[in-house]
């Protein structure tokens, strides 16, 4: 088994409430991590019919052969069992007493909001982290930008391409699974099962062109009407369907960064896609080799930098301050890390050999926020660290 970082986080979550709640996209390893989290709980699976008929006739006495601990999985399954886990969690405050997981945030998150606001840590585990798929310490976003980074080997039996064409998804790398295989099972399986559950879509073909247009837009300034125009969908339904993928931790929108030094700024967020695997898959780009040439490549390097942050922040238990900023001149920084009174500018950037020019945006940004010597960084896709006019230069393998 892959070590998570998350499991500290997530046994920290069981000492303080008495329900701990967990989700995440399908096959992001939620089951594994809860059982080895907390080995002794006993574990039921609603998604077993005979499981989720008991506790949907009778939930109360399906909780009452639980007396300890118990994990419930797809615990969204029986949405009438969270008014019942509420009164268990109000008349016996034990810690850690239940532990739920979800692979549909936006239905499990409803029924907690209803039930159980209040008695619910609520943690989002991804696919697996770069650093813990290559054995690596954890990344510690508040540290990028302050100290030169270590001149270190990249892990062996890791290349980029490589990694960026196969995902990050644990049964791929705990079963070595052809990652097209699985990818196109994995894709085919979350639209004709989970998007049918949280919407009537009546039109599968139409869905499988919008998610396919979403992906050739990742790393874009999101236009919805002309998402919507290409896909032959009205307005609301398609931000309607986007917000399944969203729900289903398949995408995220970044959001432009407020700071705007008297200038106007870009007010459309960025769409990207969380796994690079994926992204390969619905893009068709069917090997390495294929990647090493294609014309969104940058995009694809940029999706993987995004979403390692964003797995830093959530497998810490922190909801992420991550941002772009882009003025109407073009000026842009890729990511700003805004920790309050201290905002890190970070670059991205596909090629593998350091030009000086894509030091351009992070000055832009720092001379405008009189922050010369404040923390900023570049993070490319070569292998090399290094510090270059004052700025760290990260390679891709060291987040």
């Amino acid at each position: 088994m892959i070590t998570r970082h998350m499991l500290a986080t997530l046994q920290d979550r069981a000492k303080s409430y008495p329900v701990v709640s967990l989700t995440g996209p399908r096959q992001s390893g939620k089951t594994t991590l809860v059982r080895a989290a907390f080995p002794r709980a006993a574990y039921a699976n609603l998604e077993d019919p005979e499981q989720r008929d008991h506790a949907r006739s009778d939930p109360k006495d399906f909780l009452l052969q639980f007396p300890g601990r118990v994990i419930i999985d797809e615990a969204q399954r029986v949405p009438d069992l969270f008014s019942w886990i509420q009164v268990e969690a109000d008349r016996n405050h034990r810690p850690g007493r239940f532990i739920l997981t979800g692979s549909h945030n936006f239905l499990l998150m409803r029924s907690i909001r209803q039930s159980l606001a209040g008695r619910s840590a609520v943690l989002h585990l991804h696919p697996l982290a770069f650093t813990e798929l290559a054995g690596r310490r954890k990344l510690v976003p508040d540290k990028i930008g302050r100290t030169a980074p270590r001149a270190a080997a990249p892990p062996a039996h890791h290349e980029l391409l490589q990694t960026l064409h196969t995902g990050f998804y644990p049964r791929i790398h705990d079963r070595g699974i052809p990652p097209q295989q699985w990818l196109a099972d994995y894709s085919r399986t979350y639209v004709e099962r989970d998007v049918r559950e949280i919407l009537s879509v009546g039109d599968l073909e139409a869905y499988h062109r919008f998610v396919s247009l979403c992906a050739g837009r990742t790393g874009q300034l999101l236009n919805l009407s002309s998402l919507a125009s290409d896909c032959g969908i009205t307005h609301p339904t398609a931000r309607s369907w986007l917000s399944v993928l969203e729900a289903g931790f398949l995408v995220t929108l970044l959001r432009p960064h407020h700071r705007n030094f008297n200038k106007r700024l870009i007010k459309r967020p960025k769409l990207y896609f969380l796994d690079t695997g994926l992204l390969c898959y619905l893009l068709r780009i069917r090997s390495p080799e294929d990647l090493r040439t294609h014309h969104m490549r940058g995009q694809i390097f940029e999706s993987f930098v995004v979403s390692e942050f964003l797995k830093a922040y959530r497998n810490a238990g922190l909801e992420p301050d991550m941002y772009f900023w882009r003025d109407s001149s073009g000026h842009e920084v890729d990511l700003i890390l805004d920790h309050g009174e201290t905002q890190i500018p970070i670059e991205i950037k596909s090629g593998r050999t350091f030009v000086a020019d894509f030091l351009a945006g992070l000055h832009y940004w720092r001379d405008l926020a009189g922050l010369a010597t404040g923390p900023a960084a570049l993070i490319h896709g070569g292998d090399k660290a290094m510090v270059r006019q004052g700025i760290p230069v990260y390679p891709w393998w060291s987040i």
